[in-house]
């Protein structure tokens, strides 16, 4: 018999979903109480109990926060927004008769945008190819969860920092204590995440108490290179308080600050402290009570041996902010070096000159088969300082330290868009979550067959990986685990191969200037 109406048990009472072709889904759940009012610039607490059967039909309001036009696709439509906005959704096959693997996804869009409800991360399509259990999450955005308060504020402030990343670990303590009654498996949770949504998992790796709440983490895009230290943590955090106009520093006074008015003084310290070289400043910070130490010390040290990492970025991630640099696309060489000369001084103090930097970058590029125009060599130096060579040094110390990972190269690009697009940040997330479903994708993917295959084999990599750490399947080549010596990576495009080291020519000159 089908079930039309399932009813589920939290500890916090009980819900009614819905059930769509097989798919049991269960929207806007609470996982924390608002935070807001007096509970705003304070840690998630437990939501409030209810009585009564709790419809779980709609998603709950996403989080407070001002529009982005180049991520304008994350943002989260016409969707309510409201500082309570600690909603989770559980799209599951079934409820009993087995314990699934548990997929936990936590968006990206620059710790400013984005929502867990967004289309683009329907998880029906993965829960029914993987029969396994999915779960979204929201979390507090900008100066609400990453403006950390808790050093420059006044008594009551103590855990006023990182409450973005307090966020998420309340949502996984909500999934340790609540997702077997949906099918899954409390002891098989695997994290996955896309831009700052796999910065948030190498921050989590960080906090200590976090680490007990998972056991595998594929991070897209993003590693563990965005983690302020504690000064840098203060000092934005004076900035915004100099922007709201020095308030009185007391949970009275702060809570009753209009909330359009929070978003002028995010907007401008963001302005302010934003450029080439610091691309975020609104990020999570060591803390030193919840993140302890910066990551990639945590993961060094061996913190995280017994978490399995699936990490993995995009061939062109920066060609979809190159529309934030003026006139980047129309770069001359004169305008290339002028570029290099504008950064690296900003990046590092053993770089070459910028017309040395921007002339063995080339070279590198064309090593490997790539275009040479100054926006191709610009674009490529700058996708491999933000995100390739990151991801290459945690999945470098993960290895070193007796972790397992795997490693992947994203390059598939829509036809007839190589040049302008390629293979730029966020295009593997339709592939992640089924082309099928996000009709918004048709005009990148063309729905080809060939994208469609593509989809499935990702797809089956990332359930492999959720329910047993190894991602590799029967329609793939070998994939062998990464180690700092041949760096094996799965390359994804039209025809999926095995490569050591893909980037290593362009990684190894970021790598020399760091």
């Amino acid at each position: 018999m089908t079930i039309r109406s399932p009813v589920v048990n939290t500890v916090s009472g009980a819900i009614c979903g819905q059930e769509a072709r097989g798919i049991l889904s269960f929207k806007g759940i609470p996982y924390a109480r608002p935070p807001e009012g007096r509970l705003r610039f304070q840690p998630p607490l437990p939501p409030r109990p209810w009585k009564e059967v709790r419809p779980a039909t709609t998603a709950g309001p996403v989080p407070v926060q001002a529009a982005i036009p180049v991520l304008r696709f994350l943002n989260a439509g016409g969707a309510r927004q409201a500082e309570d906005c600690l909603y989770l959704n559980v799209q599951t096959p079934g409820l009993e008769g087995k314990k699934r693997p548990v997929f936990v996804w936590i968006h990206g869009g620059g710790f400013l945008i984005g929502a867990g409800s967004t289309r683009l991360y329907d998880g029906s399509s993965l829960a029914e190819r993987g029969d396994m259990v999915v779960v979204t999450i929201n979390y507090r955005l900008g100066a609400l969860g990453y403006v950390h308060l808790d050093r420059v504020t006044g008594r009551g402030f103590e855990q006023a920092s990182n409450l973005g990343v307090r966020d998420q670990i309340a949502a996984l303590e909500w999934v340790r204590e609540n997702i077997e009654n949906f099918g899954g498996d409390p002891d098989n949770v695997t994290l996955c995440g896309q831009s700052a949504g796999a910065m948030s998992i190498a921050a989590l790796l960080g906090a200590p108490s976090a680490r007990r709440l998972f056991q595998r983490a594929i991070l897209q895009s993003g590693a563990a290179h965005h983690v302020l230290d504690r000064d840098r943590a203060d000092d934005v955090a004076e900035r915004f308080l100099e922007a709201l106009g020095n308030p009185k520093q007391t949970r009275q006074s702060l809570s009753e600050i209009p909330i359009g008015k929070i978003l002028r003084a995010q907007g401008s310290v963001n302005r302010e402290l934003m450029n080439l070289a610091d691309l975020m400043v609104m990020l999570p910070c060591v803390d030193g009570e919840l993140i302890t130490e910066q990551p990639l010390d945590a993961v060094e040290k061996g913190s995280t041996r017994g978490i399995d990492l699936l990490i993995g970025t995009t061939l062109d991630e920066w060609k979809l902010f190159s529309s934030l640099e003026a006139a980047v696309s129309r770069f001359d060489e004169d305008g290339l070096v002028r570029r290099f000369a504008e950064l690296l001084p900003d990046v590092s103090s053993s770089a070459p000159s910028a017309e040395e930097a921007a002339r063995d970058y080339r070279e590198a590029v064309r090593m490997r088969g790539g275009r040479t125009t100054p926006f191709e060599v610009w674009t490529s130096f700058q996708s491999t300082r933000v995100f390739h060579h990151p991801a290459s040094e945690l999945a470098n110390r993960h290895a070193a330290a007796g972790g397992s990972v795997y490693s992947y190269l994203f390059s598939w690009h829509p036809s007839g868009l190589a040049n302008s697009v390629g293979s730029c940040h966020a295009m593997d997330l339709p592939f992640i979550f089924g082309l099928a479903n996000h009709p918004t994708t048709r005009v990148l993917s063309g729905l080809t067959n060939a994208a469609r295959r593509l989809s499935t084999r990702m797809q089956n990599a990332w359930i492999r990986f959720a329910r047993s750490g190894n991602p590799a399947h029967e329609r793939l080549p070998e994939w062998d685990t990464y180690d700092s010596d041949t760096r094996a990576t799965m390359v994804f495009d039209r025809e999926c191969t095995i490569v050591d080291g893909p980037l290593d020519g362009e990684r190894n000159l970021v790598a020399s200037w760091s």
